[in-house]
């Protein structure tokens, strides 16, 4: 009991290995968004769904669900219901967080306590706010709380593209300095393999884009996406190994070009899979207030494949956020994070005790900012709830849930965003040469 309400050196059991207090308390978190998002996904099971009526006035309460009147079915819209009140109760748990963390500067601040501590009354809390989400009134709360998902969607689709873009020059930088100190042809061999196995499964995809998501007559809006972004992509890639950008920064190349065109691939996939035309878009699920789906492929899951890989994206993203500082001073200051060097006497310690505990290293400084890894993990709960949800929301009629344009163009722009973030780093150095960007 005493570990639940303490500290979090006391949650490392013996076996563990020694670990910073900072590092322990975001891993923890990260743990109640991913136990939040896991009840998201039990809930949206249709062998799940069906059951939630269950519960007691889930189905009552303001007359109507989701402005439908009580004479529909609420059945079948209670997953896309369950979802929403999961993922504002995510989002205002860390919200609540994010406020009480205001300026906090190191572990001394009474709050800090607060941050690193009492993990059992933190899960209460989530707990409570859950149970209270899911009495909230039906009327406009999906209407509008749609586009709160949308907005937070695509903050950390950006958040996302700055972590890809770190990580692949942190990749590249890091097999480049181990062929140069081992003198060893494999790690270039290595760094063209990847390269091409990138590149290679970007063209398939883009072909299957074409053949899935296009057809000869219409389809126009698929066509002109896919042919934008490819352009774009073929555009990043051939700027990425110019003459000036490699005197300028020697370790771009190729490596980074790919993976940032593959995730472009993705995002795009993941557009086009909202588009609301049935010829268009073969993934197209439409459901009725009757409860009954239209689809080409059976329904075995709500969520498709899409939505799959972007909940693998979240989570490794997630975790990345957690755990990881960048290599590089821009970045950190972009994300606020910036590791201290106060808890090096107490790293020292703890190895010299033989102790296998975390370690206060924010003594004399915060290493990370308390209130924007918050709203990270704020907007990462918006996120995996638009995602679980496929972007869907009753349509004007309410009376169908389906697919708007809004998605398209959402995942769209940030395609577009994170692809002009990427030519950006790319030729900083040139079009500001009196800045540092090593």
């Amino acid at each position: 009991v005493s570990c639940l309400c303490g500290s979090a050196p006391c949650l490392l059991c013996g076996c563990c290995p020694s670990a910073k207090n900072s590092t322990v308390s975001r891993l923890l978190f990260t743990f109640f968004l991913f136990l939040g998002t896991l009840v998201s996904i039990i809930m949206i099971i249709p062998g799940v769904e069906k059951e939630l009526h269950k519960l007691p006035g889930f189905c009552e309460g303001s007359g109507s669900v989701l402005g439908v009147q009580t004479h529909v079915d609420c059945s079948s819209f209670l997953g896309h219901k369950a979802v929403y009140r999961m993922g504002f109760a995510m989002a205002a748990f860390f919200f609540l967080f994010a406020l009480l963390m205001v300026c906090v500067r190191s572990s001394k601040d009474p709050r800090a306590a607060v941050q690193n501590g009492f993990w059992f009354f933190k899960f209460l809390v989530l707990v409570g706010i859950t149970v209270g989400a899911f009495y909230i009134p039906d009327g406009a709360f999906t209407s509008v709380w749609f586009y709160f998902g949308v907005v937070g969607s695509f903050l950390f689709i950006l958040i996302q593209l700055v972590l890809l873009i770190d990580f692949a020059h942190s990749w590249s930088q890091l097999w480049l300095h181990n062929a140069g100190e081992s003198n060893a042809k494999g790690w270039y061999a290595a760094l063209c393999i990847i390269t091409f196995i990138f590149y290679a499964t970007s063209i398939a995809a883009i072909v299957l884009l074409y053949i899935y998501y296009t057809k000869p007559e219409g389809c126009t809006e698929g066509k002109v996406l896919i042919s934008i972004n490819l352009i774009l992509c073929l555009i990043i890639s051939a700027v990425s190994i110019l003459p000036k950008i490699q005197d300028a920064q020697p370790h771009s190349g190729l490596l980074q070009a790919s993976l940032i065109t593959l995730y472009t691939i993705y995002v795009t996939w993941s557009a086009l899979a909202n588009i609301p035309t049935q010829t268009c878009n073969p993934t197209l699920l439409v459901r009725n207030s009757t409860g009954s789906a239209t689809a080409t492929q059976p329904l075995t899951t709500w969520w498709d494949a899409p939505s799959i890989v972007g909940l693998i994206i979240f989570i490794l993203c997630t975790l990345f956020i957690s755990i990881r500082s960048s290599d590089h001073p821009q970045v950190n200051k972009l994300m606020l994070t910036e590791e201290s060097v106060a808890g090096a006497g107490g790293e020292a310690a703890a190895v010299e005790s033989g102790l296998h505990r975390a370690y206060d290293n924010e003594q004399d400084g915060v290493s990370y900012n308390y209130t924007f890894f918050h709203l990270c993990l704020l907007l990462a709960a918006l996120y995996i709830m638009m995602t679980l949800t496929n972007w869907y929301r009753p349509d004007e009629s309410l009376r169908v849930l389906t697919s708007p344009w809004t998605a398209v163009w959402v995942k769209i722009c940030s395609s577009w965003a994170g692809l002009l973030l990427y030519l950006w780093t790319l030729v900083a150095p040139l079009v500001l040469p009196n800045r540092d960007f090593s």
